[in-house]
C-alpha cells in the first residue's frame, strides 16, 4: 500500500457500504480497482470465485487480469471473474438460456447480421431497406432504454417512429425465430430474466457477493439496473466512475447514473481521486478550467506535482493543409529535437473525415502512422465465411449464416432458388435450413435445384452430428478439407500472396478455437466457443489496436482511456467541437467534456490547432475559433500564427521539416 495516496488506500480498503471512487482522468483508477481485488481475497478472506469486476473493454478487463495476477504472486484465483458486461451477460445467458425460452447454441448476431435482418424485415414489408440504419440504432436506443416494442409505439411522436416501434417488434420475433441475440440482449435478457425469476437472481446474487464497475459513467439504464439486481440488499460493491469523462450519450451511456445511485443507495460513501499523475500542472490547469463551465453533482480538481511544464500551444491555421502541414512540422521538428519516437505523438481530432490531411502530409514525409478503427480480423470475409460456417453448426436456425455460406463455395444454388425457399419457409414459419428437408418444398421446385438445397441440408447435419460425437476442432479441420475452401481461395483471389494471406486468417481463426479447447473453455462444445468468439469479434472492435514506433491518428471518442507524451488536439471550431448537431440539440456539455477528454490525454506536451477556412461539401468556407479556446486559462497559452505571420521558431521548424523529408528520401534518420 505504499505506493497509494491516502485517498486511494481508502478506497481499497473500505468495504462496508457501497462506495464511489470518484476517479479523475489520470489518477490510478485501475490501480485501486485491482488492488481491491487483491485485498478482498487476501486480507478479506473473500473467495475469488465470489468477486466480479466488470469494465467495457477486452483491453481493460486484460489490463485488469494482468495486474491482478502480479499483485497475487501465484497464489489461487481460481474462480475470480474480470471481463467486459457483455460478457457477464453472455454467461449468463449461458446457464439460463432455457428460462428465455432459448434453444443451447444460441446466435450471437453481430451489427452486420441486425442490419441484414433488418432490411429484410423493410422489404417483407414493402419498406425502404435504406431506413434499417437509422432503425438499427433507434432499436439500440430503446433496448438500452429498457423498452419495449409496445412502450417504443405508445411514445412514438409521429409515423416515422411508429414504423420503427413495428419494425422493433418484427425484429424481436425473427431473432426468437432464428434462436439468436444480439449485443444489446446481452443485458436487456438477463435484465429482464432477473425481475421475472427471483430464483435465478437468488442464484447470481449468491455467485456474485462483491461486484466492482470500471467506468460507471458509461453505463446506460440497463446495465445500471442490472447492477442493482446483483448487487441486492448485500449492496456490497465499488463503482468507479468520472463524470467529466462522460463521452457516449450517443450510445445510451447516462452519467446522471452517478446521481442515481445516490437516491438508490443513502448509505453510499464517496471518495474522490484528485492527484494526476499522467500530466503537466499547466495541462491540468487547462482542463479544470474548462470543465468547470458543466454542471457537477461531485466537485473535484485534478492536480499534480510533475511541475509546471511547457504553456499550450495554440496554432491558428489558413485551412486544413496548412494545419496538417503545421502539425507534422512540429512533430517532426519535435522529435528531432528531443530524440523522442514517433509513437509518443498523437493527433486527435473530433470527426475520422479530419484525418486525411494529416495521413497524406505524414505520408509524404515518410513518418509512419497508425490511423484506429482499420479492419478487425472477424470483418475479413474468408473469416466471417468460416465463422458463418460455424454458427450454422451450432445453431441450424442462424439464417443470417445460411444465407452467407449456402452458396459459399459455389454450389450452384441460385437468387431464384433462394427466393422460392424464403417465401416457402416464410408461410411454414420455419427457419431456412429445416424447410430445406420439407416434403412441400418439391411444389415449389424443379429436382436439381431441390436436390441441391438437400444435399446442403445433409451435409450441415452431418457435420452437427460429427461436431457433438467428436473433437469439435478436429471436425472443424474436416469440414475445411472437404469443402475445398483454401482452394476455392486460391481460385477466386486477385494473386496467390492474397490467397495465402486469406488462407492464414483462416488457420488463425481453428488455431483460436485449438486454444479455446485447451484453455479456460476445456470441454465446451463448439456452440460455446462460437459464440464466445463471435461476442469477441464485436468487443474488439471497440478496442485500440495500435502499437509499434507510429504517430497515432484517432477520434476522441478512440482516445479515451489511452494517454501519450505529446498530443495535437486540432479542429478546434465550431461545428467541428463543439460538433454542429450538438449546438443545434443544445448538448454542449457533452461536447465540453469531449474537449476535456482529449486535453488530459496529453502526458507532456499539448497543442491545439484550428482553421481559419475549410472545404465541406465541396465548399470553402470560414471557420470560427470554438467557445472552448475561450474559456482555457488565457496565461498558459501560448498563441501562434494568428493574421497569418510565422514566427522565428516556425520558421526554423519549417525548415526542419524539409530537411527531415531530404533524410528521409536519402534513408537517413
Amino acid at each position: 500500500m505504499a505506493d497509494l495516496n491516502q485517498p486511494q488506500r481508502d478506497a481499497v480498503r473500505y468495504a462496508d457500504r457501497p462506495l464511489l471512487v470518484l476517479a479523475g482522468a489520470g489518477s490510478g483508477k485501475t490501480r485501486v480497482i485491482t488492488r481491491k481485488i487483491a485485498w478482498l481475497i487476501e486480507q478479506a478472506g473473500m473467495s475469488p470465485r465470489h468477486i466480479t469486476a466488470v469494465t467495457f473493454t477486452n483491453k481493460a478487463a486484460r489490463e485488469m487480469k494482468s495486474r491482478v495476477g502480479t499483485l497475487l504472486k501465484g497464489r489461487n484465483s481460481r474462480g475470480l471473474n474480470i471481463s467486459t458486461f457483455h460478457t457477464l451477460g453472455l454467461n449468463i445467458l449461458r446457464r439460463e438460456h432455457r428460462r428465455l425460452g432459448y434453444k443451447p447454441g444460441f446466435s450471437l448476431f453481430d451489427d452486420q447480421d441486425s442490419n441484414n435482418l433488418l432490411k429484410e424485415l423493410l422489404r417483407k414489408g414493402s419498406g425502404e431497406d435504406e431506413m434499417a440504419g437509422n432503425s438499427q440504432w433507434r432499436i439500440s436506443a430503446w433496448k438500452s432504454a429498457m423498452l419495449s416494442p409496445e412502450q417504443a409505439a405508445s411514445r412514438a411522436e409521429d409515423e416515422l417512429d411508429a414504423r420503427t416501434a413495428r419494425l422493433y417488434g418484427d425484429y424481436r420475433r425473427a431473432l426468437k425465430a432464428y434462436n439468436a441475440v444480439d449485443f444489446d440482449d446481452l443485458i436487456l435478457l438477463p435484465v429482464q430474466l432477473f425481475e421475472q425469476e427471483r430464483t435465478a437472481l437468488e442464484w447470481w446474487q449468491n455467485r456474485i457477493r462483491y461486484l466492482l464497475v470500471d467506468e460507471y459513467q458509461d453505463t446506460n439504464s440497463s446495465q445500471y439496473q442490472l447492477v442493482k439486481q446483483l448487487v441486492g440488499i448485500r449492496q456490497a460493491f465499488t463503482v468507479v466512475g468520472d463524470d467529466d469523462q462522460s463521452i457516449y450519450a450517443w450510445r445510451g451511456a447516462r452519467p446522471e447514473n452517478l446521481a442515481q445511485l445516490k437516491q438508490d443507495f443513502p448509505r453510499l460513501r464517496v471518495i474522490k481521486l484528485e492527484q494526476n499523475y499522467r500530466s503537466t500542472s499547466r495541462i491540468l490547469k487547462a482542463a479544470n478550467r474548462l470543465i468547470g463551465n458543466n454542471p457537477h453533482l461531485f466537485e473535484k480538481r485534478l492536480w499534480s506535482d510533475l511541475g509546471a511544464g511547457d504553456p499550450i500551444r495554440v496554432m491558428a491555421c489558413r485551412n486544413e493543409q496548412q494545419e496538417a502541414e503545421r502539425v507534422v512540422s512540429a512533430i517532426l521538428h519535435h522529435k528531432f529535437t528531443n530524440g523522442t519516437g514517433y509513437g509518443d505523438y498523437a493527433i486527435l481530432y473530433r470527426g475520422n473525415h479530419q484525418a486525411k490531411p494529416f495521413e497524406t502530409m505524414l505520408r509524404q514525409h515518410n513518418i509512419p502512422y497508425f490511423l484506429s478503427g482499420g479492419t478487425s480480423f472477424f470483418s475479413r470475409t474468408e473469416v466471417k465465411d468460416v465463422m458463418a460456417y460455424l454458427r450454422l453448426l451450432a445453431n441450424p436456425d442462424d439464417d443470417a449464416a445460411f444465407l452467407r455460406i449456402v452458396n459459399t463455395p459455389r454450389r450452384e444454388i441460385g437468387p431464384g432458388t433462394l427466393e422460392k425457399l424464403g417465401a416457402y419457409a416464410t408461410r411454414r414459419h420455419i427457419p431456412l435450413l429445416a424447410a430445406c428437408g420439407e416434403l412441400g418444398l418439391e411444389q415449389q421446385l424443379g429436382t436439381r435445384p431441390l436436390q441441391r438445397l438437400r444435399d446442403f441440408d445433409q451435409w450441415v447435419t452431418r457435420y452437427q452430428q460429427r461436431a457433438e460425437s467428436d473433437h469439435p476442432v478436429k471436425t472443424v479441420h474436416g469440414m475445411l478439407q472437404e469443402l475445398g475452401y483454401e482452394e476455392w481461395l486460391y481460385e477466386n483471389a486477385s494473386s496467390g500472396r492474397v490467397a495465402e494471406r486469406r488462407w492464414e486468417n483462416v488457420l488463425e481463426l481453428v488455431q483460436w478455437l485449438e486454444r479455446l479447447h485447451q484453455g479456460d473453455r476445456v470441454g465446451e462444445s463448439l456452440a460455446e466457443m462460437v459464440t464466445h468468439l463471435t461476442l469477441q469479434d464485436v468487443l474488439q472492435r471497440q478496442d485500440d489496436e495500435s502499437g509499434g514506433d507510429q504517430v497515432h491518428l484517432m477520434t476522441l471518442h478512440s482516445a479515451k482511456g489511452l494517454e501519450f507524451p505529446h498530443v495535437f488536439l486540432v479542429g478546434m471550431e465550431e461545428e467541428l467541437l463543439p460538433h454542429r448537431t450538438s449546438i443545434e440539440e443544445g448538448n454542449i456539455e457533452e461536447e465540453r467534456r469531449l474537449a476535456y477528454v482529449g486535453i488530459t490525454r496529453a502526458r507532456r506536451s499539448l497543442t491545439i490547432s484550428y482553421a481559419e477556412k475549410r472545404k465541406r461539401f465541396g465548399e470553402v468556407i470560414r471557420c470560427e475559433p470554438s467557445r472552448f479556446l475561450e474559456e482555457l486559462p488565457e496565461q498558459e497559452l501560448q498563441w501562434e500564427g494568428r493574421g497569418d505571420k510565422l514566427t522565428k521558431e516556425e520558421r526554423q521548424q519549417r525548415g526542419t521539416t524539409h530537411l527531415a523529408g531530404l533524410r528521409a528520401m536519402l534513408g537517413g534518420e
